[in-house]
């Protein structure tokens, strides 16, 4: 069975709203580019797919980069000369500054205005803020939350260990026929962040999950890695195989109910960029194509020059072009399963594209082929229902001439992959055609 019959045939809203109660199981959990968050997100996804855990150690050298220290956090709050906790860790992992060194002493107003990150903007919502790698504490709070503090001493209390030990990250790997790989990628390191974070998770789970159960033509790898940091270690420590990688996407941002956006690799016209195109053009769906920017998620680390993968980045809305984006908002009201779904089809129908791109060659190359003495044609001709098909039929005979794939073929026409597809079927049965090894 090929991923084009596949797709035709999944329950899209089960498998959205799947998605959707896997973030809510994770939903919870403060992550981080290190630490116990990150383990224990990637033992649920072991519950999904049978992933491979790598520890990298603290002071691994990767690149220009060295692995940091691992970080993690049991409890944190400010308590007011009262006693009475006004801003608590376990209400939501928002709260803290990532990456925040441990501190247990009393603050003046003064001193503890330095410490905390608000959104004036957004006077409800708490932001997400990092530290990864300058040593500070603090904390982030509403812009009302801050506007009501009153002059006072203040207990400011974290918990935390910022340590020698490991950077984690998982990989799962479904061989195929082909050594040549599809590479889909997601960052595992933020905390209680839906679109950007748990979405691309969720969806890399659940394709993995799709995929391992069919034959497949390429070997797929599913990367579940921190930010950055993560997708360094990786081609560092895997540099001697990433010339195996034909196709690749990162995956974020895909529960929102924004147009899709794809970011395009570096090379800009890869085969992956073509199929993410013809997928997008040919769907019910808006849609938008950007050129590829060395900033955003890890493709920029994929594209860097000295690996110029065709890898490129396919969203919703993209991140910083939402409001809800790195704060509190973004939560489960946010992401929707019927966008999760359609995210899942779509990355589905760029799949199938890849797997089923060959060439042809026509046997019967010396003028058309007298098609309807073979039913290929319509006793009575012109009937309206038919002609998409019988274009794709003369359009996949007159360029199927050994050097053209059905993408060059469904791009030059304009009519769809799977239509094409399906008459290169017909006519390869029927002789007119002959498979070409790619």
């Amino acid at each position: 069975m090929s991923i084009a019959n596949l797709r035709l045939g999944i329950d899209i809203g089960e498998v959205g709203r799947d998605m959707y109660r896997f973030i809510s199981e994770v939903f919870p959990i403060c992550r981080s580019i290190t630490g116990n968050g990150i383990r224990k997100t990637l033992n649920i996804i072991k519950n999904h797919i049978p992933l491979t855990v790598s520890e990298i150690p603290t002071g691994t050298q990767v690149f220009d980069w060295i692995v940091p220290k691992e970080w993690n956090i049991k409890e944190a709050y400010i308590k007011n000369s009262k006693h009475e906790t006004i801003i608590d860790f376990r209400e939501n992992n928002l709260h803290i500054l990532s990456y925040s060194v441990p501190v247990k002493k009393k603050v003046s107003l003064r001193e503890l205005k330095d410490h905390l990150f608000t959104l004036p903007e957004y006077p409800e919502w708490i932001p997400y803020r990092t530290s990864y790698y300058k040593e500070n504490w603090g904390f982030c709070v509403s812009h009302n939350q801050f506007t009501n503090l009153m002059e006072d001493d203040y207990e400011v209390m974290i918990d935390s260990s910022l340590e020698d030990g490991y950077l984690t990250y998982g990989e799962y790997f479904i061989e195929g026929e082909k050594a040549d790989e599809i590479l889909i990628s997601c960052h595992i390191c933020h905390p209680s962040l839906c679109n950007d974070n748990l979405s691309g998770i969720a969806l890399v789970v659940f394709l993995a999950k799709c995929l391992r159960r069919q034959p497949l033509k390429y070997s797929y790898r599913f990367l579940f890695i921190p930010g950055t940091i993560g997708a360094i270690t990786w081609l560092c420590l895997n540099e001697p195989n990433v010339s195996k990688i034909k196709h690749g996407l990162v995956a974020a941002c895909l529960g929102d109910s924004g147009e899709f956006t794809y970011k395009k690799s570096r090379q800009g016209n890869a085969e992956i960029d073509r199929a993410v195109m013809n997928a997008l053009r040919n769907s019910e769906n808006n849609y938008k194509i950007v050129d590829f920017t060395p900033f955003g998620y890890d493709e920029r680390q994929y594209c860097s020059p000295g690996f110029n993968l065709p890898v490129g980045c396919l969203m919703r809305t993209p991140h910083g072009q939402y409001p809800q984006y790195h704060t509190s908002a973004d939560n489960l009201n946010f992401v929707q399963s019927e966008h999760l779904g359609e995210s899942f089809s779509l990355y589905l129908s760029i799949l199938s594209i890849l797997e089923n791109n060959r060439k042809y060659l026509n046997q019967n190359p010396k003028c058309e082929p007298q098609l309807g003495k073979r039913g290929l044609y319509q006793a009575i001709g012109g009937q309206k229902h038919e002609k998409s098909r019988e274009l794709a039929i003369l359009w996949a005979l007159n360029l199927s001439d050994g050097g053209n794939t059905l993408l060059d073929i469904s791009d030059r026409s304009g009519l769809k992959f799977d239509l094409i597809k399906d008459v290169t079927d017909i006519l390869d049965k029927q002789g007119l055609l002959k498979l070409c090894e790619k």
